[in-house]
């Protein structure tokens, strides 16, 4: 039987939602010990009972391990078309924003890592994953280390806390170094002015332009102007989607010259003008933006983890995380 397509499913989230309904991903900071090479743990369960085929759109401005269970994902990479179903799987930055179809719902817990982590843990480049998605065996780990720690009598919070300790063990097993301090302060200027010129920032640092466009690229996979543009566009489309703090809406407007400036770069990035991105507004690109702006304030502590958010209905659950506090 061929699953009916639809722009759109209705979902029945367990990890939050929206005022107007769409869902959401429980996430929050990492662990206390995790902090140097993780900026961010997720978790999302949203039920769909219609076996309908979503279309959605999958954009990165950091690396992950996602392990993704319990669905159907066919995502679009440099690559060509890629099929996952239970599996974890090592996702890098996105240079522009990237299809994906999926059935069944949402059933996916990751772990966003910080710039140059994933070079500081496994030593895979930031370059060569730019794009691009591959499976944990790429990084020596056996798929089943990681996707083999879900089962259905964990709940979404006991999940996510698993993949830590998995994580927590890896690193002290293998003596990882902590990625480059310049990478991480680099992201938090995107996060707080992506308008800002390079050379105050390269001045400010004591680094050489020529000195921060190699670690940028190195860590990113991306030229600093890319980084910046890109935080720019999805700034906007968080408003778009009503993931943004309202205060800050006049401010994502004036980040750019003028409207043909800002449709311009929106096109590049999704391939599409902002007016018919919001008629065809996604609940899964929603979801990543949420998770990207949650983290965003609380980096620019503009609000604390334990918050509810500007944009949320409720709270999340007290199942969200053992170690959320």
């Amino acid at each position: 039987m061929t699953a009916k397509v639809s722009a759109e499913p209705e979902y029945f989230s367990e990890t939050g939602k929206t005022p107007d309904g769409v869902p959401l991903a429980l996430n929050r900071p990492p662990a206390k010990d995790l902090e140097p090479w993780v900026s961010r743990a997720m978790v999302a369960f949203a039920y769909d009972r219609t076996s309908t085929l979503a279309m959605g759109t999958l954009c990165n401005d950091a690396a992950y391990i996602r392990s993704a269970v319990g669905v159907n994902w066919t995502v679009g990479t440099a690559e060509g078309p890629l099929q996952i179903r239970d599996q974890t799987i090592l996702c890098g930055q996105h240079s522009r924003a990237w299809p994906l179809e999926y059935s069944g719902g949402i059933k996916v817990a990751g772990l966003m890592m910080r710039p140059g982590a994933m070079r500081a843990i496994w030593g895979l480049e930031d370059a060569a994953l730019v794009d691009r998605i591959r499976p944990m065996e790429a990084a020596g780990v056996p798929d089943r280390a990681v996707t083999g720690l879900y089962n259905l009598d964990l709940d979404p919070g006991e999940w996510l806390d698993a993949i830590e300790d998995w994580l927590r063990g890896y690193i002290a097993a293998h003596g990882a170094q902590e990625p480059e301090a310049l990478s991480q302060i680099f992201e938090l200027q995107a996060f707080a002015d992506p308008n800002r010129p390079l050379t105050e920032f390269a001045d400010e640092h004591d680094v050489s332009m020529r000195t921060l466009q190699r670690i940028i690229k190195r860590d990113f996979g991306l030229t600093p102007k890319q980084v910046l543009r890109r935080a720019r566009v999805l700034d906007f489309a968080a408003r778009l989607c009503g993931v943004a703090d309202q205060e800050e809406e006049d401010e994502f407007i004036l980040r750019f010259f003028d409207q043909a400036h800002r449709i311009h770069e929106f096109q590049a990035f999704f391939g599409m003008a902002p007016r018919e991105f919001t008629s065809n507004r996604q609940g899964l690109l929603t979801l990543s933006l949420e998770i990207r702006q949650a983290r965003r304030l609380e980096m620019l502590e503009r609000i604390s983890p334990d918050a509810v958010r500007p944009w949320m209905r409720e709270p999340f659950k007290p199942i969200f995380s053992r170690r959320a506090s």
